[in-house]
């Protein structure tokens, strides 16, 4: 699945190597050559009503792309869907936007291609992404999100896709053709496949973040999706606003709508409904959790709610792996042949980084009966 870039060339379908004369104008791009991301796997994503994506800056506030918005100024016209992979699950949560801050240096010399939505209300434990303050996070493999097109010039996603795409150098995008000769440096960071193509973000794509792991193996927002020459075509990479530049004027405007980060809530829910295999007397399997929004440690009472269906819950060895690699015992083997380990269990995590990825690690040691990890969810 690829993920669009901010503009979209549909009319130059076919045409990998052809420079577009002049650029488009359409700029909404989706995610190509990808995959489905789970539940909770990047919580703060955020879908907008317009057909762009964003990320959760603070409970309040949406961080997208400024060629979503129109301008600055009260505005009760979009809707932010968040907490959800599928776009039609009951279950999102929904808020209507009441004020936009379109950052004015957008469309000059400057560049800038970033935005503030304000929600209406706050969404109470809404998981946030922080933004890079410095421009360490801005070269490796990055992961890009969204709802958009998973073809150039295709349909929507109803699901959240998910790809990894890596940086291309600014001498390397800027001669990859007469479109990109127009990049800002100083405001843009380019990233995709130069050999091969097939991966990128597209069409619906655009404002949602690209993102990586920092030095604590958090999650860390380092770009916004903004626009690019078609669709995971071969030396066309996508083209992103690079947030360190504008970090400290993202956070200046967030404190002066009074939606700026705030501390994250006690009993915030991080939760993976995939369904994995327990093979019978057979190696560990795990299922991740992706933790991101919080700040500073894992709690004393970290709660670690556990559906795993089984016909003997007495064959199993549970345990919860904190993002450094620690194990935490939850559950030794023992004669208990009944079905299910339906519970929840409290860790004392409290040396352990909370933002990271957590995971479930359960090993069947006993021969004839078999199960799966149904779902698990950690409650800070």
């Amino acid at each position: 699945m690829a993920v669009g870039a901010a503009i979209s060339l549909a009319a130059f379908a076919g045409n990998a190597t052809a420079d577009p004369t002049p650029p488009p104008t359409d700029m909404s791009p989706q995610v190509v050559g990808g995959s489905t991301a789970a539940k909770g796997e990047f919580p703060w994503m955020v879908r907008l009503s317009m057909g762009c994506g964003g990320a959760m800056y603070s409970p309040q506030l949406v961080l997208t792309a400024a060629h979503c918005v129109g301008s600055t100024g009260a505005n009760t016209g979009i809707t932010a869907t968040y907490g959800v992979v599928d776009l039609q699950d009951s279950t999102a949560i929904k808020r209507k936007s009441s004020y936009v801050y379109r950052n004015p240096g957008y469309g000059t010399s400057t560049g800038g291609d970033w935005a503030l939505i304000k929600l209406d209300a706050p969404i109470t434990g809404a998981a946030t992404l922080r933004i890079t303050t410095t421009k360490a996070y801005d070269t490796g493999v990055f992961t890009v999100a969204g709802w958009g097109a998973t073809s150039q010039g295709g349909s929507g996603s109803r699901y959240l896709l998910k790809a990894q795409v890596p940086f291309v150098d600014d001498v390397t995008c800027k001669n990859a053709g007469s479109y990109y000769s127009r990049l800002i440096p100083a405001a843009e960071l380019c990233a995709g496949y130069m050999a091969s193509g097939g991966v990128d973000t597209c069409q619906g794509d655009s404002g949602g973040p690209m993102f990586r792991r920092d030095s604590a193996n958090a999650w860390i927002q380092v770009g916004i999706v903004s626009h690019g020459y078609g669709c995971a075509q071969p030396s066309s990479p996508g083209v992103y606003t690079e947030v360190s530049t504008f970090a400290a004027d993202i956070a200046r405007k967030a404190t002066e709508l009074g939606g700026g980060t705030t501390p994250p809530p006690t009993g915030q829910v991080f939760e993976n409904t995939g369904n994995v295999a327990i093979p019978d007397h057979g190696a560990a399997v795990t299922s991740s959790i992706a933790v991101s929004g919080r700040t500073g440690n894992a709690p004393a009472t970290l709660k670690v709610g556990v559906d795993i269906k089984h016909t003997y819950r007495g064959d199993l060895v549970i345990d919860l792996v904190a993002p450094d690699g620690s194990g935490y015992r939850l559950q030794n083997t023992s004669g208990d042949s009944a079905d299910n380990v339906i519970t929840t269990y409290t860790v004392n995590a409290s040396t352990e980084v909370a933002n990271g990825t957590w995971k479930l690690r359960v090993q069947d040691v006993v021969s004839a009966d078999t199960g799966f990890i149904d779902s698990w969810k950690l409650t800070f």
